[in-house]
């Protein structure tokens, strides 16, 4: 028997922050499981180390002195209400604000 995916609570482009980690960030893509290298994972402590088979999120992330991108399990994120934009560098790649101040996916190529 396979197991089904599970369904991905965030989207592309909705804004969230870690549950412990003072960071926040836009959702460019996601794994409907685990799909980084063992290495990675290994590095994360025992006690704090996520299940794998999990939603994982890649983050245009930010905190209060950087910018980066971060991979993280659906269970370390909640959304995040603050309103802010995103300042990191590359958000207008992926990304256009509408009126209300959510991201859309940009739309590369297309007229």
């Amino acid at each position: 028997m396979i197991d089904k995916p599970r369904v991905a609570k965030f989207k592309i482009g909705q804004v969230v922050r870690h549950r412990i980690y003072p960071f926040r960030g836009v959702v460019f893509d996601v794994d409907p499981t685990f799909a980084n290298t063992d290495e990675w994972y290994e590095s994360i402590p025992v006690e704090v180390r996520p299940s794998k088979d999990q939603p994982f999120y890649h983050l245009l992330a930010e905190n209060a002195e950087t910018e980066y991108i971060a991979y993280v399990s659906e269970q370390n994120l909640v959304p995040d209400t603050s309103e802010e934009p995103i300042r990191h560098p590359q958000v207008d790649e992926f990304f256009e604000r509408d009126d209300s101040g959510a991201y859309r996916t940009r739309r590369s190529g297309l007229h």
